[in-house]
């Protein structure tokens, strides 16, 4: 068992600005039978679902985009990422959350969305798993033009793309979200488009 491999687990808070950054120190029985000190940073934001809405009739799969920072300093020049509509659970059930942030985000009410799997998106230093979703959706579930939520700072584009484009958006660069990606590649597979 992996517990018996740890002892001496230490945490200590660097930052609690927007999330939490821990600084964590820990002995680590190796393969060699010896314990090694290590140290590592986690960031605890919270774990989050993430939904992709598909109409199979239209062939076509609702997408948002929008400004990330994190992007922008590492050299996407606008910063603007096309992504699956997704939100942090903030003590939600991942269903409740997910609906939520659809009707905020992208203007659709949907009901009955389907969980298809969960993963951890980068878990060499971030603490969240994230939900996967999918529901279908049609034009008479849109309620309101959605965008996000103006105290939350969020302007969001809402895009309605055909199948097809999204996958050559992909090939070409121009969607570069692993949430997004991964949800694609399901409504693939499962062939729901």
């Amino acid at each position: 068992m992996i517990k018996e491999r740890i002892r001496k687990l230490q945490k200590q808070v660097l930052s609690k600005n927007w999330y939490t950054l821990y600084k964590y120190s820990y002995e680590y029985l190796n393969d060699d039978n010896k314990w090694e000190k290590q140290k590592r940073e986690a960031y605890d934001r919270g774990n989050g679902a993430a939904i992709l809405l598909y109409n199979k009739h239209k062939g076509t799969v609702i997408l948002t985009r929008q400004f990330r920072l994190p992007s922008y300093i590492n050299g996407n020049s606008t910063g603007l990422l096309i992504e699956a509509c997704a939100g942090h659970l903030e003590d939600q059930e991942p269903e409740d959350c997910i609906k939520k942030e659809t009707e905020e985000k992208t203007g659709f009410k949907i009901t009955k969305p389907k969980k298809v799997f969960e993963c951890y998106m980068s878990p060499g230093s971030v603490t969240e798993i994230l939900h996967f979703f999918v529901s279908e959706y049609t034009d008479e579930m849109k309620v309101n033009e959605g965008g996000g939520v103006d105290e939350e700072q969020e302007i969001i584009e809402v895009m309605e793309l055909s199948f097809e484009k999204v996958y050559g958006m992909i090939a070409n660069g121009q969607i570069k979200d692993a949430k997004t990606m991964l949800l694609l590649q399901h409504v693939n597979i499962k062939k729901l488009v």
